[in-house]
Parts: C-alpha cells; structure tokens; sequence
C-alpha cells in the first residue's frame, strides 16, 4: 500500500518539483551573473574562507547557509577568475580581519563584545572609530 499513490498526489510531485528545478536554476542563473560581474569589474578579488561545515553544524544558522551556496559560489569565481586571469585571494579564516585597524594596522584584543556587536569602536593606538565591518573591507 505505501507505493501506491493517487493520481493527484503524484501531479502534485511533479508540479513541486518542477518549481524547484525552476528555483535552482534562477538560484544557479543569479550565481553566475553575479560572479562573472565581479569577475569582469575587478582585478583582485578577496574571499574569505569559511568553515561551511562547522557553519551547518549549528542549528541556528544551518539552513540560511546551506541556501547561500557558498561553496558553489567560491567554485564558480576559482574557475571565472582563473580562466579570465583576474588574481583570486582566499583569506585565512582565522586572520583578524574585523579586529585590525585599517588606519594603523594594530590588532585589538580586549572588549569582545563592542566586535561581536558591530557597534562603532576606537582603536587603541590611532584612535579611529569605525564600526568592525567597516574596517574589515579595508
């Protein structure tokens, strides 16, 4: 009896499952638009890379990053950036890029919290105040 279905239910399956095809391939088609885009506007690019799999392991966040397809995303930029001879950066998952002052260069350890929260803080050395992400894409 369980491999026995109605009629309906199985029209029903194939019309969701046609929707999703459709989904992955406007997903797939804004991938590709968006990487060949960086591809042809920039020289260098600077990705970071990320821990995809300990990221799905949390609960919290497991599901808004298996539908980022961040590792289709590094794939297509490795093969458009080489095949278009624009120089491609994978910056080390551990580098402190948020805790280091563009303006400087020193690294701040102390008051985790003001990083974590992204709220503006002063670095200690030069006293430049910017936010953790501001200072992360310098």
């Amino acid at each position: 009896m369980a491999g026995k279905r109605s009629k309906s239910y199985q029209k029903a399956r194939i019309k969701l499952q046609k929707l999703y095809e459709r989904a992955h391939r406007m997903q797939d088609d804004a991938m590709h638009k968006y990487t060949t885009h960086l591809v042809k506007e920039y020289d260098a690019i600077c990705i970071e890379d990320l821990d995809v799999k300990g990221m799905l392991m949390s609960h919290v966040a497991s599901k808004g990053v298996h539908r980022a397809l961040f590792g289709r995303f590094r794939s297509y930029l490795e093969y458009k950036c080489k095949s278009a001879g624009v120089k491609l950066v994978i910056a080390n998952r551990f580098y402190p890029s948020t805790q280091r002052c563009a303006a400087c260069g020193n690294i701040k350890k102390d008051d985790e919290l003001a990083i974590k929260s992204m709220a503006p803080s002063t670095m200690n050395m030069c006293a430049t105040t910017k936010n953790a992400r501001t200072m992360a894409r310098l």
